[in-house]
């Protein structure tokens, strides 16, 4: 970007200014730091000039927003067309109480909903199996049938809205149950607008919730993908998530590599099935963690664009533009909240996503305040969804198109996260001789994921204990402070209403449509055909969620069985 006659005057003006302006403040008083490293401990350099962008190429490295590499977002408008989708995480209790919470957050402007579940759902189990009690409710909405979708969606028009689901193993089911409901409502299937995260490398690699090994898990996961195809084109059947990986304890750009890493995986597998690239591509949608350090995540986020439409036309061959987009989803670092001191997570939460817009998500969710010590109050809730409105209406950080592109600063760091995270992914890919998909599998056969996960974790909680990474509140600035505040609690009645309610379903529907639709949901794996259509059958026909995944245990065995967990 620069000439060599540019950067050799720049270069005698640097050292100039190193010797008669740095070099006496740093003899006299010296900086505050020895070291000055992001969350994630990458080095940053004290000041940065053309020199380190000289290797930029603007056309091949930046170009213009809707462009290739699309390092720059990937549309050419941005949110001056219009802002990010607004899409706030709500579920718990009984689905009464969450489409409640539902309606709350469309009449206080929120854009879209996003679905989260109680842990018996996200298990595949439902609130009546000795594993579920004292966790029905708890944690998210339990759904056992579509009986609780029609209540969790009641008054609301699901061709109107865009809905997530953060949902992983028993995904499938839920996408059925969402595709029964828009059928029952008399929306067009091509008319749904949902998102299942369903990113079951994900849960093998960090959140670890999962019922049948790896390699089934990924066959449902291209079903899905492959259903989306042919019968929902404007549902994404995967959120490909680098967020509970970080949450785990990764680094920055291990979150950005293993997530971009089991993106192409599940691209390898659909390619395999014989799905054409162009055709499913652009469904695919990924979702990320926006921490701390507010350059390295948005050089973070620049980086896996271009990384993204790089791999997806050099190693898939993709075409189109809409299969090299990487377009994603943003949420707060969780991790980051403290329970003490928690009105300060309000302004860690504002700086993630402030990180998170000028990065250029396509969708965010802001966390509240109070959700390191329990589900979020409908007041914290609030103030986390004001915050992005103030983002977007009055800091005027939505008014210009990637507002950091030509920082020395972030343009180094892009290319630095680029770099790094490239080397792991081809590392990845080494590990199954040439195949992505086939080394992440080997990766998580053999543990790699969690070892590299452990070993940043483990330093990153040294530097906090040792003080050299400073957590407000926690281990600086601390005060005396009632540690039981009021918080929002999930009375236990809610568990006898949901298994009140999965009686009565029991008692009414037609079991021997039930027993055929899960036989046909059987002879679905055992012939190696796509399950979703028979799993629609029998959420039709009020087959339980937990009734549904048994079946899948019945032909690949539980997961805990193969790694001596059960």
């Amino acid at each position: 970007m620069y000439d060599e006659d540019d950067l050799e005057r720049i270069n005698q003006h640097r050292k100039r200014w190193e010797d008669e302006q740095l070099e006496p403040i740093l003899d006299r008083h010296g900086e505050r730091k020895d070291e000055f490293v992001t969350v994630s401990n990458h080095d940053v350099d004290r000041l940065y000039t053309p020199e380190d962008v000289a290797d930029l190429d603007f056309e091949e490295d930046l170009g213009f927003p809707g462009e290739e590499p699309y390092t720059r977002g990937p549309y050419p408008t941005m949110y001056r067309g219009r802002t990010w989708t607004m899409r706030q995480f709500a579920g718990f209790g009984t689905a009464e109480e969450t489409n409640d919470r539902f309606h709350y957050l469309i009449e206080n402007g929120q854009t879209g909903l996003s679905t989260a579940f109680d842990m018996p759902s996200l298990m595949g189990l439902d609130s009546d199996h000795p594993m579920s009690e004292g966790e029905v409710g708890k944690e998210g909405v339990a759904v056992d049938t579509l009986r609780d979708m029609e209540i969790l969606f009641e008054g609301i028009d699901v061709g109107e809205v865009s809905t997530s689901f953060t949902i992983n193993p028993s995904a499938p089911v839920v996408y059925a149950m969402y595709v029964a409901l828009a059928d029952q409502q008399g929306v067009p299937r091509d008319e749904i607008r949902a998102t299942f995260q369903n990113d079951m490398f994900k849960e093998f690699i960090a959140q670890r919730e999962w019922v049948v090994p790896p390699e089934p898990s990924l066959d449902a996961v291209t079903d899905t993908v492959e259903f989306a195809v042919e019968e929902t084109p404007n549902v994404h059947p995967i959120s490909i998530s680098g967020y509970h990986i970080r949450e785990a304890g990764s680094t920055a750009i291990q979150e950005l590599a293993f997530t971009l890493a089991d993106g192409f995986g599940y691209v390898e597998d659909a390619m395999d099935r014989g799905l054409d690239v162009d055709e499913f591509a652009p469904l695919l949608s990924f979702f990320f963690n926006s921490h701390n350090s507010i350059f390295e995540e948005i050089a973070k986020f620049r980086a896996g664009r271009r990384i993204y439409a790089r791999v997806m036309d050099e190693w898939y061959g993709a075409e189109k533009p809409e299969s090299k987009r990487l377009k994603f989803h943003t949420q707060t670092a969780g991790q980051s909240l403290t329970a003490q001191q928690p009105l300060n997570n309000i302004a860690r939460v504002t700086i993630q996503a402030l990180a998170a817009v000028m990065g250029g998500t396509q969708s965010l969710h802001t966390n509240s305040y109070d959700e390191a010590l329990a589900l979020p109050s409908e007041e914290a809730v609030r103030v986390a969804l004001r915050t992005q409105q103030i983002i977007a209406e009055e800091s005027g950080a939505a008014d210009i198109v990637d507002p950091m592109g030509g920082s020395f600063a972030i343009e180094k760091l892009t290319s630095e996260v680029e770099a790094e995270t490239m080397a792991y992914i081809e590392e990845i890919r080494e590990m199954g001789n040439g195949s992505v998909r086939d080394g992440v599998l080997v990766g998580l056969e053999e543990g790699y994921f969690h070892r590299e996960i452990q070993e940043a974790s483990y330093e990153y909680q040294n530097r906090v204990d040792a003080g050299e990474e400073v957590v407000v509140g926690v281990n600086e600035f601390t005060i005396e402070e009632d540690t039981n505040p009021e918080i929002l609690e999930v009375d236990d009645s809610v568990r006898e209403k949901q298994l009140g309610r999965l009686e009565r379903v029991k008692d009414e529907r037609d079991d021997a449509d039930v027993e055929a639709a899960l036989e046909a949901v059987s002879d679905a794996i055992a012939n190696d055909e796509n399950v979703m259509p028979p799993i629609i059958d029998a959420v039709k026909a009020y087959a339980t969620m937990g009734e549904i995944m048994d079946v899948f245990k019945k032909h690949h065995g539980a997961y805990e069985e193969r790694i001596g967990l059960a």
